[in-house]
C-alpha cells in the first residue's frame, strides 16, 4: 500500500488526516534516503570542483536536470532553470523576459484564477513600464469561456500568464484554446504548473506554452526545489535574473560574459540536496503512474463533494460537477470562520486543512468571500480520511452553540 511509504503518515502516536495538499505534499522515505543519501555520500560543491566528489555531486545535479526535462518533455536538458520554487520561477520571467520586452501601452493578461505568485510579478512588469493587465472572468464555478479569451487576448496582448489548475477551486483552465489564441496574436505564454504537475501527466512541447513553472514540494520533492522550463530561443535571449558565481563566463573589473544554459540563471551555489529529492519524487510518480494518481483523487474527490453536499449549512465553491476538479475542495459553514473551523477539526480530529484566501484574495473576492476553508488530496489520501473529516464537518455548528 502506497500510504505505507510515507513515514508521517504511519505515527501510530499522533495519527493525522492530512488534506492540505496543496500547500505542500508529504515525503516518501524514498526521497528521504535520496536526500540523507546525498548529505551523507555525495556533499560538495558541484559544477567547478576537479576532485571525484565534486564530479559526484554535479552528477547528481544533472541528472535531476535530466529526469526534470523528461518528466514534462522538455526538448533539451537545458532548458531546465532549476529555482526555489514556482514563485521564483515566475519571478524569473517576469524580470528577465518582461521587464525587457514589454513596452508602455502593451497589454498582459492573466486570470481572476491565479495565486499571487502569478499576479504580483505581472503587477509588478506592468507599473514599471506603464502597460495594462487584464484579467480573464470565470462564470461562477470558475470556467474561463472562449469569449472571454477571444475578448481579453488581443493584438496588444504580448504576456500571457494563467494557472494551470486553480489552488481554491481545483478547475482545470482551457490551456490549449489559451495558448492557440495568445500565440496567434504574437504573445509569450506562461504556465502556472504549480497546481498541476503534480497532479496530472504534463507535456511542454504538445501544449506548446513558452514557459512553465512548478514547485518540487508539492509533488513529494523537498522545500526550496523549483523548476523553470522554458525554449531554449527565449532563455538564450533573455538577460540573467540572479550574477554572481556560477553563472559567468569571465568576468573583468568592468564587464561580465554569462555562460550558456542552463548556468546563466543558476547564480551562487544551488540546491543539490533538493534537486536530488525532486528527481526521487520523480521516480516515484512515475512509478505509480498518473493514470493511478488522477483515478485515486477523483475517486476521493466524488466522495468528498457528494458527502459534503449533504450537510445543511455548507456552501461549495467552484465547479458543481466533482469530476471537474483536481484535488482540491474550498467551502465555507455558514455563521462559522474558516479559521475556527479548521482549529476545532484540528482539535478534536487531528484533521490537517487550510484555512484562509489560499493566496488568491482577487478571486475570494470575485466569489464574494473573504475566506474559505480547503481541503486537498493526492493519492496517498483514502476514503477513511474523507469519512473522518466529513464526520468532523458535521459537529463544528455544534461546536460553535448552534442548534440545527
Amino acid at each position: 500500500m502506497l500510504r505505507q511509504d510515507f513515514p508521517i503518515l504511519n505515527d501510530k502516536d499522533n495519527p493525522v488526516v492530512y488534506l492540505d495538499n496543496a500547500a505542500t505534499t508529504q515525503k516518501p522515505q524514498a526521497v528521504v534516503n535520496a536526500v540523507c543519501n546525498y548529505c551523507t555520500a555525495q556533499n560538495a560543491n558541484p559544477l567547478r570542483g576537479l576532485y571525484s566528489l565534486s564530479v559526484k555531486a554535479t552528477d547528481a545535479y544533472e541528472q535531476a536536470r535530466c529526469a526534470a526535462a523528461k518528466f514534462i518533455n522538455a526538448k533539451e536538458p537545458c532548458e531546465i532553470i532549476f529555482t526555489r520554487n514556482a514563485t521564483e520561477s515566475l519571478n524569473l520571467v517576469a524580470y528577465s523576459y518582461g521587464m525587457a520586452n514589454i513596452q508602455a501601452g502593451d497589454e498582459i493578461v492573466i486570470s481572476i484564477l491565479e495565486h499571487h505568485s502569478n499576479i504580483l510579478p505581472w503587477q509588478m512588469v506592468a507599473k514599471a513600464k506603464n502597460a495594462v493587465l487584464k484579467y480573464m472572468y470565470t462564470d461562477t464555478e470558475g470556467h474561463i469561456s472562449e469569449a472571454e479569451i477571444l475578448a481579453k487576448i488581443t493584438a496588444k496582448t504580448k504576456i500571457v500568464s494563467v494557472t494551470q489548475i486553480s489552488n481554491v477551486l481545483g478547475i482545470k483552465t482551457p490551456l490549449e484554446k489559451i495558448i492557440a489564441r495568445a500565440h496567434s496574436v504574437g504573445a509569450v505564454v506562461i504556465v502556472d504548473g504549480a497546481q498541476g504537475a503534480p497532479h496530472l501527466k504534463t507535456d511542454v512541447q504538445q501544449l506548446g506554452c513558452d514557459f512553465y513553472a512548478f514547485s518540487g514540494h508539492k509533488m513529494l520533492a523537498p522545500m526550496g526545489i523549483g523548476v523553470l522550463y522554458g525554449k531554449k530561443e527565449l532563455l538564450n535571449a533573455m538577460p540573467p535574473f540572479l550574477r554572481g558565481g556560477e553563472m559567468i563566463d569571465l568576468v573583468t573589473e568592468q564587464d561580465a560574459t554569462f555562460a550558456p544554459l542552463p548556468e546563466k540563471f543558476e547564480a551562487g551555489t544551488p540546491n543539490v540536496s533538493g534537486a536530488v529529492g525532486l528527481k526521487a519524487a520523480i521516480d516515484y510518480l512515475n512509478d505509480i503512474s498518473f493514470d493511478r494518481i488522477e483515478a485515486q483523487e477523483h475517486k476521493l474527490m466524488q466522495l468528498a463533494y457528494s458527502e459534503l453536499a449533504k450537510i445543511p449549512h455548507v456552501t461549495i465553491y467552484g465547479p458543481q460537477n466533482p469530476a471537474e476538479r483536481y484535488g482540491v475542495l474550498s467551502f465555507n459553514i455558514d455563521g462559522v470562520h474558516p479559521h475556527d473551523v479548521s482549529s476545532l477539526v484540528d482539535y478534536h480530529g487531528n484533521i490537517a486543512l487550510r484555512a484562509g484566501h489560499h493566496c488568491a484574495q482577487p478571486l475570494l473576492k470575485f466569489l464574494n468571500t473573504p475566506s474559505t476553508n480547503r481541503i486537498s488530496f493526492y493519492f496517498y489520501n483514502n476514503e477513511d480520511d474523507i469519512y473522518k473529516f466529513i464526520a468532523q464537518i458535521k459537529q463544528v455548528r455544534k461546536w460553535m452553540g448552534y442548534h440545527d
